[in-house]
């Protein structure tokens, strides 16, 4: 019994979409009357004063901020009170679930109206003969040992290192090491980090790349479509694999898999004291380095692009999917040949509201581009790549490598999840419209 026997088609998820969205309306009208629109201006007045109140807390210290804080959570509270006192909190929820299914059905509509996205291309090459992995013990809480990932690969024929955690090891010379002696694969098991030093000698080499998800977050393996929850599937491409090629991103002369984040959250994580108290850290840091009264000021030039000042700055090897809350920080692509930018500038509370419109704010910019340079008012600025913190002289530049990296997935994988896209009640309404007339056309 397959799954999408059952999936909800283009066609009838726009209808829905369109019943629901009209439901979320009538229902305000029918059971609000004239105060309908008088909730919907409360609703959208206490969200914005609690966007602005969280922006004040953040960018403020001492009394300030506590009123601020008092504030963000004194706006919303007073919108249910007003809802509940006027007997129409019943009807605003109802209201708000109807639109909350009208835009999901009208993305699934949309999503099923286009074509699937296409696929990095892959090739069966034989397996290798010489695998060598680096494994970090400590990655991931310990899943080196809890999967047994150092006997299931040897039991492979791999070659195993295990780092000792006690000292500091140069994994990218351990890595050159293997390939002088003859390694025909690289692979690593351990943090994205990590990732990106042997990710650059086996480019440098010329040799295939195995992932093994055995991180704390492994992003990387995510947009490459791996078995997260149990990493040592991903030994099944030694003997069972498909060969991608795919993007790497450089920053200077420093491989990065992910991306190089650049302002307040770069500044604020290169902190000494950020690794004992990080909420403490970040608090007394973030009000000077939102207001600009302290950190360096960056010029973001992407291409033909500039970005003035922006408070934060991400850099990535492939754009980041953003349309989408639950896929944010997912790419759907590794080989599209540019870096994706996105940059954050935020100097007022008005600011901040307006993030409320997402893509379309003014603050939010997103670009791709083959080359970035960030420079900046400082001779050095903090920079996070793929999440190490490193200090690097202005100014940074960052490019795209297209296809420089061999990866090799195991054929059986779970494979990357497709976005849905912005909603855009235009398009679901010519789908709806489209469908009609379809229908129209076959009943003559």
């Amino acid at each position: 019994m397959s799954g999408s026997r059952y999936a909800l088609s283009p066609r009838w998820a726009a209808r829905l979409a369109v019943t629901a969205g009209i439901g979320a309306i009538i229902v305000l009208l029918l059971f609000a009357g004239l105060h309908s629109l008088l909730l919907v201006l409360v609703g959208a007045a206490g969200l914005a004063i609690t966007c602005a109140g969280v922006w004040w807390t953040l960018a403020h210290t001492g009394l300030v901020r506590v009123l601020a804080g008092g504030l963000a959570l004194v706006a919303p509270a007073a919108v249910v009170v007003l809802y509940v006192a006027s007997g129409l909190l019943w009807v605003v929820l109802v209201s708000i679930a109807l639109w909350v299914l009208a835009v999901f059905c009208g993305r699934v509509a949309l999503a099923g109206a286009e074509a699937a996205p296409a696929r990095i291309p892959e090739h069966s090459p034989a397996p290798p003969r010489h695998p060598y992995l680096i494994m970090n013990p400590r990655s991931g809480g310990g899943k080196v040992g809890r999967f047994r990932l150092r006997e299931k690969a040897e039991a492979l024929g791999a070659e195993v290192c295990v780092l000792d955690v006690t000292c500091r090891q140069d994994v990218a010379a351990l890595a050159r090491s293997a390939a002088d002696a003859g390694a025909d694969l690289l692979g690593v098991a351990g943090g994205d980090g990590t990732q990106a030093l042997v990710a650059a000698v086996a480019a440098e080499r010329d040799l295939p790349f195995l992932v093994i998800s055995a991180g704390t977050r492994n992003h990387f393996a995510l947009d490459l479509g791996l078995d997260r929850d149990d990493p040592s599937k991903c030994l099944d491409a030694l003997t069972d694999g498909v060969e991608l090629r795919i993007d790497l991103g450089v920053i200077n002369d420093r491989v990065f898999v992910n991306n190089a984040s650049f302002g307040a959250y770069a500044a604020v994580v290169q902190s000494p004291a950020y690794r004992d108290d990080k909420a403490r850290t970040t608090l007394q840091m973030l009000p000077d380095l939102l207001t600009h009264h302290h950190g360096p000021r960056l010029a973001v030039h992407a291409e033909s692009r500039t970005i003035e000042q922006p408070q934060a700055v991400l850099v990535s090897n492939n754009p980041y999917r953003t349309d989408d809350p639950a896929g944010l920080g997912h790419r759907e692509r590794l080989d599209s040949g540019v870096l994706g930018v996105l940059g954050v500038t935020v100097d007022t509370a008005a600011q901040a509201v307006e993030l409320l419109r997402g893509r379309r704010a003014t603050g939010l910019v997103q670009l791709a581009a083959r080359e970035v340079v960030v420079d900046a008012d400082a001779d050095t600025i903090p920079v996070g790549v793929d999440g190490e913190a490193l200090t690097l002289p202005t100014p940074v530049r960052c490019r795209i490598r297209p296809r420089a990296l061999r990866v090799r997935v195991p054929r059986d994988r779970p494979g990357v999840p497709p976005g849905k896209p912005p909603m855009d009640w235009r398009r679901v309404r010519r789908l709806t419209l489209t469908t009609v007339r379809r229908a129209a056309g076959h009943d003559r």
